[in-house]
């Protein structure tokens, strides 16, 4: 692709040429692809093949998972250790590091030094320096890549999701998983393209994530994530009413999508076109989540190595799923895992958060290697910020935005890489500093895309993930 992408959808434009010749018989043709039927597959396809097609360069990864650790985990207490902070323990925080600076509860507080409330080890042959909690991440730290310079510009948690999601602050933005779907399109073809999952745990505030983040915002409604619930009905009004039969499903599909059509073929408006797409993707799902989510079928092996029990919800759960839907083809996969706000009780929360998520996350780089997955898959663990050195409470941190720390996987990452330092006392980063949008730069890249030129006019602008100014391509992290 050359310059801006364009928001025209090609689907929906092959689909109105052969419903304007064939409205009549457009029920039966979309019902045929539903149920696989090869005569009406081409022509009813709701596959969509992306907006960047050609890729502008060469991939190194085909999917994404994407593990958000909600509530802002402390990078303090997770990677990055801080031996000087813990000598200042208990001292003022020197102003030289706070004077003029932006603080979300700790404003006109007394600043005190909290020294790192867990041990940290180096592991692996790159001698990875993690908290000690993290044994089985540490078996394969090696296979890690830890950023610790990331930045944000928000300090709160609903607009710090919206930037880490999307770029910007402001609601009504597609999310990073619409842009990459959008823009790559889905090898799935009984399942969305985008996937959520949320689960959550214990010792911490558990903070709401709402529906936006995963938005396709001004994007056509196709490119939204879709929610999967690990407990009770994976999704809302999936299973039919009591009564209602599959001839009868059948029936009434046969009649909305011909009036959609019709619709359609007068107003030529995408999101009708998105409707008898969603409509065609609802009635597969009948038949593919309950399959997906159904880990009975799992050896006993698997179930041990993320640490979980079908259908228990856990992080670990959600794990295994999201290796299951990237077997199936689903190009981006974002998980939740929500109490990480401590703002008090942060050495017990960190305790406990990090028994929940540390084997299911070593077990998915495991897992998907072992199934030759791992090297075109992205993985990344982040937080929507980091927190304060300084205390809370007496015993916790404040949200903290000038320097934080992630870590990636896979998909064409350097392996074994310490990438990037905040200073002495983990305040701010000071080396080699990694913005959002040079994050999203980053991923959209190893995913064949250049994000400066993957645009969609908006209001008269061209708007992209990566932001107004350039962002720039992490090459140092890169394999």
């Amino acid at each position: 692709m050359h310059g801006s992408v364009r928001l025209d959808n090609p689907l929906a434009l092959n689909r109105r040429v052969f419903l304007g010749k064939a409205a009549a018989g457009v029920g039966t043709a979309a019902l045929g692809t539903l149920l696989n039927s090869s005569a009406f597959a081409t022509a009813t396809s709701n596959r969509w093949l992306g907006a960047v097609n050609p890729l502008h360069h060469a991939a190194k990864a085909k999917r994404v998972i994407w593990l958000t650790m909600a509530g802002g985990p402390s990078h303090l207490e997770t990677f990055d250790y801080k031996p000087e902070l813990a000598k200042q323990h208990g001292q003022p925080m020197p102003e030289s590091f706070t004077k003029g600076q932006q603080i979300a509860q700790l404003q006109g507080q007394k600043l005190v030094c909290f020294g790192p409330q867990l041990s940290f080890r180096k592991f692996g042959q790159a001698r990875s320096q993690m908290c000690a909690l993290f044994e089985q991440l540490g078996g394969v730290a090696d296979e890690m890549c830890i950023v610790r310079s990331m930045t944000t510009e928000a300090i709160n948690h609903d607009p710090a999701h919206m930037f880490m999601n999307s770029g910007s602050q402001i609601t009504g933005r597609p999310s990073m998983g619409s842009w990459v779907t959008y823009g790559l399109g889905s090898e799935a073809t009984n399942l969305p393209a985008f996937v959520v999952l949320m689960s959550q745990g214990q010792g911490g505030q558990n903070q709401p994530v709402a529906a936006r983040q995963w938005s396709s915002g001004f994007l056509p409604s196709l490119f939204q994530g879709v929610q999967l619930r690990g407990k009770g009905d994976p999704v809302l009004y999936l299973t039919s009413p009591p009564g209602v039969t599959r001839d009868r499903q059948h029936d009434v599909i046969e009649a909305v999508n011909r009036i959609n059509a019709a619709e359609d073929v007068l107003v030529g408006d995408p999101e009708i076109a998105t409707r008898i797409s969603q409509y065609e993707m609802a009635f597969k799902m009948q038949m593919s989540v309950p399959e997906l989510m159904d880990t009975r079928d799992e050896p006993a092996e698997v179930l041990k190595l993320y640490g979980c029990q079908p259908g228990d919800g856990s992080f670990g759960s959600n794990c295994l799923l999201a290796r299951r839907l990237a077997e199936r083809g689903v190009r981006f996969i974002q998980l939740y895992h929500r109490d990480w706000d401590h703002h008090g009780g942060l050495k017990q929360g960190i305790e406990f958060k990090a028994g929940e998520v540390d084997r299911p996350c070593a077990a998915l780089i495991k897992d998907l290697q072992r199934r030759g997955m791992f090297d075109d898959t992205l993985i990344v663990w982040a937080g929507e910020f980091g927190r304060t050195p300084m205390s809370q409470g007496g015993d916790g941190r404040d949200h903290h935005n000038k320097g934080f720390s992630i870590w990636l996987a896979g998909g064409g990452v350097k392996r074994g890489l310490n990438y990037g330092a905040t200073d002495e006392l983990g305040y701010a980063a000071v080396e080699n500093p990694v913005s959002i949008h040079d994050l999203h730069a980053t991923m959209l890249h190893l995913l064949g895309i250049d994000g400066e030129r993957f645009t969609v006019k908006f209001q008269g602008l061209d708007a992209k993930l990566t932001g107004v100014e350039p962002a720039k391509v992490v090459h140092d992290i890169l394999a």
